[in-house]
């Protein structure tokens, strides 16, 4: 028994051993810092626009923006009355909501396209670091919908088998 315990902790010492010299080194940077510098270095356009477009995302979707639109909402309709319902006033709040719409698309879309890029590097990284793990699936989102079906095939056969396999190692229940 001392014998196993002292091959487990030499297993143990191994892996911890392992992971040190995995580990960067202060000098090394982990690819997200040397992103990040990167992108700071440039300050182009893009990045600004990134920003701005996430804050306004966050902005736009905050409960207090929809109580705002409510209310702009409720003092356009109450001037109704001031203005006699003219098209001017129809106007007013048609090409308002128009133009922000229109805007707020682009914004909200490019604020989901860069949550499902950091969640696909997220998934690929994992696939990356799992040993059993398949590393052809990293970059699926890149196959084309036809592709994406087949393998959606493949995945359900290997759920029903493995269902089945299930059924067949479950024990029936005992009628008392």
């Amino acid at each position: 028994m001392l014998k196993t315990n002292v091959g487990l902790n030499k297993s143990i010492q191994s892996n911890v051993n392992k992971q040190i010299t995995d580990a960067p080194s202060p000098e090394q940077k982990s690819p997200l810092a040397e992103a990040r510098e990167q992108i700071a270095k440039t300050n182009s356009v893009s990045l600004w626009f990134s920003r701005f477009a996430n804050r306004t995302a966050r902005l736009v979707g905050h409960p207090a923006t929809f109580l705002g639109a409510i209310a702009a909402i409720v003092v356009w309709a109450a001037t109704g009355p001031i203005f006699h319902y003219s098209d001017t006033w129809q106007l007013i709040i048609n090409t308002s909501t128009s133009v922000l719409t229109f805007l707020v698309v682009f914004l909200i879309q490019n604020t989901q396209n860069r949550d499902a890029k950091a969640i696909h590097l997220k998934l690929d990284e994992l696939i990356r670091s799992h040993s059993p793990a398949h590393n052809d699936m990293i970059d699926i989102e890149n196959l084309s919908d036809e592709e994406l079906d087949e393998l959606e095939k493949r995945y359900a056969a290997i759920c029903k088998q493995h269902e089945a396999r299930q059924k067949k190692n479950v024990p029936k229940p005992r009628l008392t």
